[in-house]
């Protein structure tokens, strides 16, 4: 795996890519899991959190998971790195330039995710890499159920 060093944004340049990385491994998204989300942060909308209901009543005729838990469920969603980023103090998530929910995720379904730096660049905080990723519903290729630009910066 090749390495690079953290404040070597001239070598950093070359993980920029237009082509996205391989899947990641696939995560099932379980019903139970929707309910402990929706226990969580008080989104007990049927939509997610009644079976029957939603059989009858949704557009997808199921329930269907927040979209804000199939974004943090990125973390299980690993792929094999193909770089390494070394010689930092901190690295530090500094939240996201977008994020969108552009398709439904059935409970019951496979999510899996593949991602691409799309810039890296020197600033007063550190070197800053924006990484696009997308979250797939397996079986669904051609169209990501979420869009999320990550903003990390290495110190």
């Amino acid at each position: 795996m090749k390495q690079y060093r953290h404040d070597d944004v001239e070598a950093l340049q070359e993980l920029v890519s237009e082509e996205f990385g391989n899947w990641s491994q696939p995560v099932e998204v379980s019903q139970d899991m929707v309910n402990q989300f929706a226990e969580l942060t008080g989104d007990d909308y049927w939509i997610h959190t009644d079976p029957e209901k939603a059989k009858t009543d949704s557009p997808f005729g199921c329930t269907i998971a927040h979209g804000f838990l199939t974004l943090v469920l990125m973390p299980k969603m690993r792929s094999e790195p193909t770089y390494e980023v070394v010689g930092f103090n901190n690295m530090l998530n500094y939240g996201s330039d977008k994020l969108r929910f552009t398709g439904a995720v059935p409970v019951g379904s496979s999510i899996r995710s593949r991602s691409r730096i799309k810039e890296i660049s020197a600033t007063p905080k550190g070197t800053k890499m924006v990484m696009e990723q997308h979250i797939h519903v397996v079986g669904q290729d051609e169209r990501p159920a979420v869009i999320y630009e990550l903003v990390i910066f290495y110190m």
